[in-house]
């Protein structure tokens, strides 16, 4: 019996990790005196690993991520500009406009129709509602929960709080690691809609035997296979 649907937003609904790769070639560039580019990836991705449970995840945390690496590459001789110019492409990417995914709207919208769907994001929480706001998608949630991070007891609890409880809900979204496992541990269904870039810290194992797992192309795949666990909701 499916009743609620959540849906992971950065790379599931609108672009994000492009953003952060761009930003990202831009930091390489503006070091490339001091560290190759391999080397240098390394170094912030350790810096991120390091930070995320002092900063959270998004733009702000992989800027603070961004600016230590450059003090401890350079050994503290970084340029004021250089620093100068990472709060710049951080602060861009604060203000980028958004970018649907392909068929997210139609998709949210139809399924909207029949389900309680529900957002479910983790990140910088001006951030993430100004995303949303901006994505022209808010008013079909009917709730909307911002979270430090993804555990299978925070997919339990909002199921609960906003649907029927997990054991009828879905999850939809990009990363394995974040949308899908916890889920499917909290007893809902997880469906994978892989995205071309996947931040690093994000990589998990497909859980290819579990009953409940399911990937597909696209966000345009995911009514016929609601449709498909419709005798399961009458039943």
């Amino acid at each position: 019996m499916l009743t609620t649907i959540g849906f992971d937003a950065d790379d599931t609904l609108w672009q994000n990790e492009a953003f952060f790769r761009l930003t990202q070639d831009r930091f390489t560039a503006l070091l490339a005196d001091h560290a190759e580019p391999g080397h240098l990836a390394e170094r912030l991705e350790a810096a991120e690993r390091r930070n995320l449970g002092h900063y959270g995840f998004g733009v702000k945390g992989f800027t603070l991520s961004m600016i230590e690496t450059a003090i401890e590459v350079t050994e503290g001789r970084v340029p004021a500009r250089v620093i100068g110019e990472l709060i710049a492409a951080g602060r861009e990417m604060l203000e980028h406009p958004i970018e649907l995914l392909p068929h997210a709207r139609a998709t949210v919208t139809r399924l909207a129709a029949d389900y309680r769907v529900i957002l479910i994001t983790k990140g910088d929480l001006l951030d993430q509602e100004r995303k949303l706001a901006q994505s022209g998608l808010g008013d079909l949630f009917q709730a909307v929960e911002i979270v430090s991070n993804k555990t299978e007891a925070s997919y339990r609890a909002i199921f609960a709080r906003h649907g029927t409880g997990a054991d009828q809900a879905m999850m939809v979204g990009n990363s394995l690691k974040s949308d899908v496992i916890p889920a499917l541990a909290a007893g809902a269904w997880g469906v994978h809609v892989p995205h071309g870039l996947t931040w690093a810290l994000e990589a998990a194992d497909p859980p290819a035997d579990h009953r409940r797992f399911h990937v597909l192309p696209d966000l345009g795949a995911l009514p016929p296979l609601v449709d498909n666990l419709r005798p399961l909701r009458k039943g």
